[in-house]
């Protein structure tokens, strides 16, 4: 059986939803509140089955569990957290599988990762079909829910695009990762929209996972999924962990949804210093000029004084990747974590003194999961090694490896000064984990690859409160949730430098991750207006003649007023398209503070001058006093005029990037 949600909310009557201010509503609240009491703090029936479902031994475990010996905690964790804890014992077999569960009470939200241990003295019957998120929601009488879904990352045109189609009776769908890395292809984050109110649920694992989402006759909706391949027993004392299951509910319609979970990411998910989440980030950098990214320490601050000289400040500094020995194929050859003794004698710490003599940060790229042929990983150690020592992937799951990689990160991070870890992921695992599995133990390896992984970046945290960690794996394939609680996306995909792939890209992107960055070669105002984002990057080759380096100013100078909004709410002001004819743009809006800013492109085909947009999130009875910061020209409008009639704006040139910025008036 699977649990069942039902959307219908007796007795609220709704306004309509620009009316609704994006904060969680008691009602909002009581309903996660309701369920997270029906799924974890009292026994399971017919009407409110386990959210989770599992096969052990050939038999389907699932809906009230009859037979488990279940036992139930609850605690208060902190102000905005409580912990439930249910414990399901098979008399059998001594099989424990424990379901720890978390209720936001300042977010309509609710998670849960399920652990199963073999508590017995003999090896466990197969466990399979793992399925931590299964639930199922009622279609209201009003009609269908509507299913709001994103493509994952590929490096691609359409990374981050997002659709939606409606859940008819009958309908179903399937998504799966590629290859191992989470958001590689799909993007396990769903938004599933009904008449007046709905759910968002999200499936996080580390590694490759699978879901279904099927609308019965009934049009009653299943959302389940887990880790693709699972089928294994366990050797006595032996426990593994699962994929994380989330749902957050909202009244209104489904962009407002979006602005809650956004609200709720930032609260409590983007890591956080001195109390406060990580704001925008403005960085550089200068090996991506080189060939083989192989830059030396004379080279970097040649660079780095360059922009300085030229008045532009440097918030971070990135030294990609190639800061390593080599010399063979240029920054590929991943495997020897030293600095390169002849490019870099005294390691990178003149580098970083240099930084932080000027109030800079020093961001520094690793793979450590990822292993070259020669190199000293391979050579000292290729029993950590699927491949050996041909290089392949690092056996992160081998506790030796993982304090191996833990010791020697957190080394360099003292000795090297590095502020910010970048980690990097340009392998495809799932074919080395899969190879390493026998017939009865498929999903081990990935599993402890994923246990490990997490684990590792949990030491580092420890031990270096105040670093920072930058995911990437050859983009944005690696940021599910519980990645995304851990680190931030400083680059979001390695599809850049195209301006309607990277307005696509904040589109989709931005219904979901608030902080989340890219970079930029500048070359005009519609490029790098098209590349914005609040982690933000610009480079020139210093080396050559006629940089336009007041057009980088300018650039940055728009980047320093937009980025603070770029956290706020976002609301998108026209259809998703990727057509050279079209206008794309959206608005991000502080309700708090009564400001915002509007962001729209006109796209090289596009032959209408102006485009009219209804904006969202105003006061109705406020006037607002709208301006154009390319002409200056300053408009005033009511926020009901804004909201209701909508205001047009124009570009004149396309291809052309628009900015206005919006305030109520005094």
């Amino acid at each position: 059986m699977t649990a069942r949600i039902n959307l219908v909310v007796v007795g609220v009557l709704l306004a309509p939803a620009r009316a609704l201010a994006v904060v969680a509503t008691h009602s909002e609240l009581d309903q996660s509140h309701a369920w997270a009491q029906a799924m974890f703090a009292r026994p399971w029936n017919r009407a409110h089955p386990a959210p989770f479902s599992f096969t052990y031994g050939g038999s389907v475990c699932a809906g009230n569990f009859a037979g488990w010996k279940a036992t139930r905690t609850h605690r208060r964790v902190d102000r905005d957290r409580d912990r439930y804890t249910v414990t399901l014992r098979d008399p059998k077999t001594s099989l424990v599988v424990t379901c720890l569960a978390t209720e936001y009470r300042d977010y309509p939200t609710v998670e849960w990762t399920l652990q199963f241990r073999n508590e017995g003295t003999r090896v466990s019957p197969i466990l399979e079909a793992i399925k931590p998120l299964d639930v199922a929601f009622m279609r209201s009488k009003k009609g269908p829910f509507e299913f709001h879904s994103n493509t994952g990352d590929s490096a691609v045109i359409e990374s981050y695009e997002p659709h939606v189609e409606p859940m008819r009776p009958g309908h179903a769908l399937h998504f799966a990762s590629v290859g191992g890395r989470p958001t590689n292809g799909a993007y396990p984050y769903w938004n599933l929209e009904g008449p007046a109110e709905g759910t968002i649920v999200v499936l996080s694992w580390g590694g490759q996972w699978a879901a279904d989402i099927a609308s019965d006759a009934s049009g009653t909706v299943r959302v389940s999924g887990g880790q693709e391949l699972a089928h294994f027993a366990l050797e006595p004392g032996e426990g593994v962990s699962s994929p994380m299951g989330l749902v957050q509910f909202y009244q209104g319609d489904w962009l407002r949804g979006q602005n809650i979970w956004r609200r709720w990411m930032r609260a409590h998910n983007t890591p956080h210093f001195g109390g406060e989440p990580q704001g925008p980030m403005y960085y550089m950098n200068a090996n991506g000029f080189f060939p083989g990214y192989r830059s030396s320490i004379k080279d970097e601050t040649y660079f780095l004084q360059k922009f300085v000289a030229e008045g532009l400040p440097v918030g971070y500094w990135d030294l990609d990747a190639g800061w390593y020995p080599c010399d063979r194929i240029g920054w590929p050859e991943t495997g020897t974590w030293d600095p390169d003794p002849t490019r870099f004698p005294n390691g990178i710490k003149p580098l970083s003194d240099i930084l932080h003599q000027n109030n800079a940060k020093l961001i520094l790229w690793f793979e450590p999961e990822r292993v070259y042929s020669g190199t000293w990983l391979a050579i000292n150690h290729p029993d950590w090694i699927y491949g050996g020592a041909n290089g392949g992937l690092l056996k992160l799951g081998q506790p030796a490896a993982r304090d191996w990689v833990t010791h020697k990160v957190s080394a360099m991070v003292d000795s090297q000064g590095i502020d910010v870890y970048r980690q990097d992921f340009n392998i495809d695992p799932l074919g080395y984990w899969r190879s390493a599995d026998t017939p009865d133990r498929q999903g081990i390896a990935e599993i402890r690859h994923v246990e490990a992984y997490y684990r590792f970046w949990d030491d580092l945290h420890r031990s270096h409160p105040q670093l920072l960690i930058d995911t990437c794996a050859s983009g944005g394939r690696r940021n599910n949730l519980e990645t995304l609680r851990r680190s931030v996306p400083i680059l979001r995909s390695d599809y850049t430098q195209e301006p309607i792939g990277c307005q696509g890209q904040t589109y989709g992107l931005s219904l979901w991750v608030p902080l989340a960055g890219t970079g930029v070669f500048p070359k005009d105002k519609y490029l790098a207006r098209s590349c914005m984002a609040p982690i933000f990057g610009m480079a020139y080759d210093v080396r050559e003649k006629g940089n336009d380096w007041e057009r980088m100013r300018r650039m940055y100078a728009d980047w320093k007023r937009l980025a603070p909004f770029m956290l706020a709410d976002y609301w998108p002001l026209t259809a998703y398209s990727r057509a050279d004819d079209a206008w794309i743009g959206w608005e991000w809006n502080r309700p708090e503070s009564g400001d915002g800013m509007i962001q729209m492109f006109r796209r090289p085909s596009a032959k209408d001058p102006s485009r009219l947009v209804k904006l969202r999130g105003l006061i109705a009875n406020s006037r607002y006093e709208l301006q154009d910061l390319d002409s200056n020209k300053t408009f005033r409008f009511t926020g009901r005029t804004l909201m209701d009639k909508g205001v047009e704006l124009t570009i004149p040139d396309a291809p052309g990037a628009g900015l206005w910025s919006f305030a109520k008036a005094r």
